[in-house]
């Protein structure tokens, strides 16, 4: 098949396209098909007007617009549309129903009504998701907010990245054989399991993570409990806030007294990450109890299982659906800090079940290979294909 996928933005920095798209396409075109990513040069403008192949996939990002205010808006939609049609799809599969793609979405079902559309989300945008954690104007709320509900019921099928986004879409009316649960996947030519026989004085936890997901107050009070009993743990802390909330951490653990005990790394670029994995030696990935981390793909998590690490994960959303406890992770009830720490500090304090939670990650994290879900993706063409 053709297959043309609609990125909601460009390859860099957000991780959507590189995480999911590109892996998912990679692995269909190794099952013979042809597929191209096409995607508006949001956030990296830098690459307008760009065609770069990886893998195999080429990656084609539209020219910057040249008018001004709304009409660059419909000239960024005609742009992706006509992209598109240009290479005759046999499916169009656009990820993340919002903006300009979405819009193009539309334009293309009105003009090109035989060709099926697939639509696939993979985290929540309106009311109780990004809307209500990005600052985005108030018509682009409204806009994605209306395109996140509207788009998958006009959809010939729906793919979606998460159990809680699968029934989103069933109370949406969509009917469930339209509703193919397609989980984020991990790559495991990343990561070699030799780089984690790493020797070290003292032992690291992990904190792999954007922030808003997360209480800082639940972390930094989980630290106090664990530094107090295992004065020789630090903390790495990879990754940036939306909105600052890095700060707020560091500010945190420097009224309490454990400046020392943190080790700030701030954004990773991809080939700083797998040194930074190799350098722990538990992930804690806390959660609160939110619609937006129930309906996440959570890619991190099975970055972490991918990479073979011990992990302690609250138990929301997918972590459960990825995670058995006691077997491939340890999990935790959402908001309780001081659980966090005595997880932390039972897995540090055994070296044991340290390693066979390693395996059992490593084990778990199989399943979800994105060459064994790329036939659900097949699945979901063939059947608005007939």
């Amino acid at each position: 098949m053709r297959i043309v996928m609609l990125a909601p933005f460009g390859i860099r920095p957000k991780g959507t396209l590189a995480a999911r798209m590109l892996p998912l396409a990679q692995a269909l075109t190794q099952r013979g098909h042809e597929v191209a990513i096409v995607a508006p040069p949001v956030h990296n403008p830098e690459d307008a007007a760009t065609c770069v192949v990886h893998g195999g996939v080429p990656v084609i990002h539209t020219a910057t617009p040249s008018l001004p205010g709304a009409a660059s808006v419909a000239q960024q939609t005609l742009m992706l549309v006509r992209e598109t049609v240009r290479r005759s799809p046999d499916v169009v599969h656009l990820f993340k129903p919002k903006g300009y793609s979405g819009l193009a979405a539309l334009l293309i079902r009105a003009i090109r009504p035989t060709v099926p559309l697939v639509i696939d989300t993979d985290d929540w945008e309106g009311p109780g998701g990004w809307n209500d954690l990005l600052p985005y104007p108030a018509m682009a709320k409204r806009l994605f907010a209306w395109q996140e509900r509207d788009l998958p019921k006009r959809a010939d099928a729906v793919t979606v990245a998460s159990r809680a986004l699968e029934t989103l879409m069933w109370s949406l009316g969509i009917a469930p054989e339209r509703v193919f649960y397609l989980p984020n996947g991990v790559e495991f030519s990343t990561f070699s399991r030799s780089t984690f026989n790493v020797q070290r004085s003292t032992l690291n936890l992990l904190l792999y993570t954007r922030f808003w997901e997360l209480d800082v107050l639940e972390v930094v009070a989980a630290m106090v409990g664990i530094s107090a009993r295992r004065p020789d743990v630090r903390l790495i802390v990879a990754g940036k806030g939306e909105r600052g909330e890095e700060q707020a951490l560091l500010r945190l653990a420097e009224r309490v007294g454990l400046s020392r005990a943190i080790d700030y790394r701030g954004w990773l670029s991809p080939d700083q990450i797998p040194a930074t994995l190799a350098s722990a030696d538990v992930a804690l990935m806390p959660m609160q109890d939110t619609l937006i981390n129930r309906a996440r793909g959570l890619a991190k998590l099975l970055e972490l299982m991918g990479a073979g690490l011990p992990i302690v994960a609250t138990r929301v959303g997918q972590a459960a659906e990825y995670l058995e406890h006691g077997v491939s992770g340890w999990l935790v009830p959402p908001g309780n800090a001081g659980a966090l720490a005595e997880a932390a500090l039972l897995l540090l304090n055994d070296a044991d079940l340290r390693r066979r939670l390693s395996l059992g990650a490593r084990q778990a994290a199989l399943r979800y290979a994105w060459d064994a879900l790329a036939p659900i993706a097949e699945r979901a063409y063939l059947g608005v294909r007939g």
